[in-house]
């Protein structure tokens, strides 16, 4: 997968990097200062490097959790905070906001996980904390190259106060399977019309791979959510939508189904700025969007319309309380 891993000094002890540079035995090994020195260059093409995309192995620097992001769901959690522990995702979805906000296509590990836990255990001796692990990388993607969830798991597992929600559009529950389920670990699933995958999501597993991994994960007992978010305002949209609700809960019951999220493709301004860069012949992205608060969407009666439609299809298998929506006019 990776013809090359760039080091960054001090990070080889670390056990992950010793076990990611044992995946990939044939891989060039490359000492670097910094993981910056690599990632951060200047004049980096996105989209040329995801064709040959390599790894960068590095220590993270603190702070390691950050607030949680106006533009992302809360579940109406007061205390909402992310975290990364990767940059940048094994995928290539033509809407995906990282190559609006990296100057690398090149995946990050960091490698010192036990600096994560130690910050994430001092937020908790203040207050509850939910937190998302998994927004600018697909960490279950990864499962197998870096075991990253399962980590984030045991911790959970020792800090009740705790709840962790892992977002993918991986079929790769199997890397889970054998880990005992929690309340406080929220698997969630993003799903999409099957033209959606095909046209705007390569690379990812289709819609019912998705279905069968999410479904499995729930009949373990696993709390498991379901994600229609990004909504893409594509041809044929309510039939494509109507379509892809009707499959997904012709596989899933809905009373195994923890709740539900609903939310239109949004974008911070500079970040889409880049991505058209990225990507000039896109027509999804060099759509008029409208600019509310510096974040670009869709225009009010055309978002409010495919949120609408989505939100009375979903009521007819689960109950209103269990439909989360971002109302993007308050961003």
């Amino acid at each position: 997968m990776f013809s090359r891993i760039y080091v960054e000094d001090g990070a080889r002890d670390y056990p992950l990097a010793q076990r990611v540079l044992k995946r990939f035995p044939q891989a060039a090994v490359i000492p670097i200062r910094r993981y910056m020195d690599v990632f951060g260059r200047p004049r980096q093409q996105f989209a040329v490097q995801k064709q040959a995309q390599q790894l960068i192995l590095a220590v993270k620097r603190p702070p390691f959790i950050y607030p949680g992001a106006p533009v992302c769901h809360d579940f109406g959690h007061r205390h909402f905070y992310y975290t990364s522990v990767a940059l940048n995702c094994l995928y290539n979805c033509e809407y995906c906001f990282l190559q609006g906000m990296f100057p690398s296509a090149h995946l990050v590990l960091f490698v010192n996980v036990e600096d994560y836990f130690a910050e994430a255990a001092q937020l908790l001796q203040q207050h509850p904390v939910y937190l998302s692990v998994s927004y600018e990388s697909d960490l279950l993607a990864m499962e197998r190259i870096v075991p990253y969830v399962r980590a984030w798991i045991e911790f959970a597992a020792r800090h009740p106060n705790l709840t962790v929600e892992v977002r993918t559009k991986s079929a790769n529950y199997a890397a889970l399977a054998s880990i005992r389920p929690l309340d406080n670990v929220i698997l969630a699933w993003t799903l999409s019309p099957e033209a959606v995958i095909g046209r705007h999501e390569p690379l990812t597993p289709s819609l019912s791979a998705r279905l069968a991994s999410a479904r499995q994960a729930a009949e373990d007992g696993w709390p498991v959510r379901l994600c229609f978010d990004p909504l893409l305002f594509v041809p044929d949209w309510r039939e494509q939508y109507r379509q892809c609700i009707e499959t997904t809960f012709a596989a899933i019951p809905a009373e195994k189904v923890r709740d539900i999220s609903i939310g239109l493709f949004r974008v911070p301004k500079d970040y889409l700025k880049a991505m058209r860069k990225q990507r000039p012949d896109s027509a999804l992205l060099h759509y008029p969007y409208e600019n509310r608060h510096g974040v670009l969407s869709y225009p009010a009666p055309v978002g409010e319309e495919m949120v609408q439609f989505v939100r009375q299809e979903l009521e007819k298998h689960v109950p209103p309380e269990k439909i989360y929506l971002l109302d993007e006019r308050d961003v």
